[in-house]
């Protein structure tokens, strides 16, 4: 039996400024979208991989989402990461670095952190 990896779900208070994020910051482009009158879910992604991000809008929610202590995240491999490190540093979106180990952190508009690491 094989297991392959599909998507992992963001839920977002903003949906349209998650989404303007995730294409400015990754590249990340919409790939499928499903309405319901209480929530919509929108399944980012590139050309570069089948994993899908699902970002879910419950549409009444109002208060941000607690992530605790925020221990987990997802990551994202980069060709040119000095190129990418420059673009977020640019963007102001870079929370955590660390540069023994070559990664660096950067978060969405939710605070959902996300890894990036470059091609090794």
């Amino acid at each position: 039996m094989t297991f392959k990896f599909a998507h992992t779900n963001f839920n977002v208070l903003d949906l349209d400024r998650s989404l303007k994020f995730y294409k400015e910051a990754l590249g990340l482009v919409e790939q499928r979208r499903i309405e319901n009158p209480n929530f919509t879910i929108v399944y980012v992604g590139n050309d570069a991989s089948d994993f899908q991000l699902e970002l879910t809008w419950l549409k009444d929610r109002k208060e941000p989402y607690n992530l605790g202590e925020n221990e987990f995240h997802t990551a994202f491999r980069v060709q040119d990461f000095d190129a990418a490190h420059k673009k977020h540093e640019d963007m102001g979106c870079i929370v955590f670095e660390n540069k023994a180990m070559g990664i660096y952190f950067i978060a969405d508009p939710d605070g959902y952190w996300l890894e990036v690491i470059p091609v090794r």
